[in-house]
């Protein structure tokens, strides 16, 4: 059993701009993340992802960064920063950063250096390219709708963007590019931070050629730069140059990855990272009907779900790490995509998600108000909408591909981005006690039954129940290291799996449905009569029966 503390670690990502406000201007900051360290160590997480709180002209909410070492002006300074990293560790808290270095903002000195003339010492850090006939270099589409390149008069050339036209990609090629990132990142890690979670990192070595791709909808191709040729390389060259000099907890986000890729970057002799962030159980899947890429997708079938989970739980075994999410800043409310938001099955379907994910096999990551059941804001209005992907894909989706505006509002509703960066609900007092002025977004409306203040003197809360499972996974081995066995594969309401661990057994039982179940009688027989509840969301069970939503661990020996 090869150990690591940061397999043992629970993380919990503060979206800064939503999470705490300190001084009144509607925006997240850092004294308001400081303030609100307590509550994290009585939760009892042990690492925060922090997202980007460098210094940027957010016109990607902080992931275009126009100076990696200075914090934006609108979070606090970097003696604030510093207060902040002090406090975190003197409660035994570790603090992991958002390493964005796909690209940067257009407004960093590297980018305005670059685009002054061809023959400019900089001019080779970000990727420009001669247009074809007139037009674009290739028919690749930006990630944030439209074309990857954007044309520039002064040099009558074009830069690839991958997301906004404000985020000229960086050309990883160039080893100088590689050595000003590095020494960034050792800065970084000689200030006393614990880690990096790094975005998009599986785009940042290109095809070779830039070839064109097959258009999609829209008339533009997927750029085809995930798990670039070189992309290994440079992560091994980043793993030599920095990582292998600190004892740091590293998570690529890898769009695009497979299976094998991911044992690549997370493979067990940690010549790369510790683990990657795949998305394939937030897809729609194969099976949806999805012509708009994210938009329009639907949950996908349960059988399809489980075993999606279990490819990755059982491939990525002995060999690499896996990370465990259904939430985060990219992601709708896990309570809303894939439970029960109601106010009848809210609470109980977020404890019972909660123990479906914290029972598998990897890394836990809790997105801020995930551990009170926060849910999506359902806006009405266009105008509360603040996402740079949202309002692009509603411009584009409306003129260009005939959706209507009702329509699409309903996709917005269901998938946007900002379902899950409303500001935290401290308490029921005006905009959930997260400033005293105007925030930056609208306030979830469910703020004065569902708050932080509310939960954590409750200990029937979800905020009680994630307690737990944190606590269980810190006392319980099995829960960590134990191998991981789906059962009832095909059955369409219940997710069924069993841990295994020398003689120990934990047999995981979830409801996906409003509707009470049976337990299967192959499963009935392999839970022994002294079997000890583990934990459970209801306070009565009913034998042989799975109520609406329930979660069940039982813990026994063979």
């Amino acid at each position: 059993m090869n150990k690591a503390w940061w397999k043992e670690a629970v993380v919990y990502q503060i979206y800064p701009r939503s999470f705490m406000d300190s001084n009144g201007d509607g925006i997240g900051d850092l004294n308001g993340i400081t303030e609100k360290l307590e509550y994290l160590k009585e939760l009892g997480i042990d690492v925060i992802w922090l997202s980007p709180v460098y210094q940027s002209p957010n016109d990607d909410n902080g992931y275009d960064i126009s100076d990696y070492q200075a914090i934006m002006e609108e979070f606090g300074t970097m003696e604030d920063y510093d207060r902040m990293l002090a406090r975190a560790h003197e409660l035994g808290i570790k603090i992991m950063m958002d390493l964005v270095v796909n690209h940067t903002s257009d407004e960093h000195a590297w980018f305005v250096e670059s685009r002054k003339s061809v023959d400019n010492p900089y001019r080779d850090f970000y990727i420009w390219r001669k247009g074809k006939d007139g037009k674009e270099p290739n028919n690749w589409g930006s990630c944030f709708s439209g074309s990857a390149w954007k044309y520039d008069p002064q040099t009558d050339m074009y830069f690839l963007h991958l997301f906004s036209k404000k985020q000229p990609d960086l050309n990883w090629d160039n080893p100088k590019v590689r050595d000003q990132v590095f020494e960034m990142m050792n800065w970084w890690c000689e200030k006393g931070i614990d880690g990096f979670r790094m975005d998009v990192i599986s785009l940042i070595s290109k095809p070779e050629g830039l070839p064109d791709g097959i258009p999609g909808e829209t008339g533009y191709a997927d750029s085809g730069c995930a798990n670039g040729p070189h992309v290994h390389e440079y992560l091994k060259e980043m793993n030599r140059k920095v990582l292998s000099h600190y004892d740091l907890i590293t998570v690529g986000e890898a769009s695009g990855v497979t299976l094998e890729e991911a044992k690549k970057y997370a493979n067990a002799d940690g010549s790369e990272l510790n683990m990657v962030f795949q998305f394939e159980h937030t897809g729609g899947g194969p099976e949806a009907d999805n012509h708009y890429g994210k938009w329009d997708s639907h949950k996908m079938p349960l059988p399809v779900w489980k075993k999606i989970l279990s490819r990755w739980q059982t491939g990525l075994e002995g060999k690499a790490w896996n990370s465990l999410f259904l939430s985060n800043h990219d992601q709708p409310r896990s309570v809303s995509w894939f439970g029960n938001d109601s106010e009848q099955y809210r609470e109980i379907s977020a404890k019972m998600l909660g123990t479906c994910l914290h029972m598998m096999q990897g890394t836990p990551y809790v997105y801020q108000g995930e551990e009170l059941g926060m849910c999506n804001a359902y806006f009405d209005q266009l105008e509360d909408y603040r996402d740079i992907e949202s309002l692009n894909a509603y411009k584009e989706l409306t003129e260009t591909c005939g959706v209507s505006h009702e329509e699409m509002m309903g996709y917005l509703k269901r998938i946007s981005r900002d379902n899950a960066r409303t500001p935290m609900q401290w308490d029921d007092s005006a905009n959930a006690g997260f400033t005293t002025g105007t925030p930056w977004i609208k306030v979830n409306s469910n703020y004065p039954k569902v708050n932080a203040k509310q939960e954590i003197s409750d200990p029937d809360s979800v905020f009680s129940y994630y307690k737990k499972l944190i606590r269980l996974r810190h006392e319980n081995e099995i829960i960590v290291y134990g191998d991981y066995k789906l059962l009832a594969p095909e059955d369409e309401a219940l997710f069924i799996y069993t841990r295994m661990l020398g003689t120990q057994r934990l047999m995981v039982l979830c409801n996906f449905t409003e509707k009470e179940v049976s337990i299967p009688a192959e499963v009935t027989e392999q839970i022994p009569a002294d079997a000890k509840l583990l934990i459970g969301n209801y306070s009565k069970q009913k034998e042989e029966m799975l109520q609406a939503y329930e979660a069940r661990v039982y813990a026994y020996h063979l």
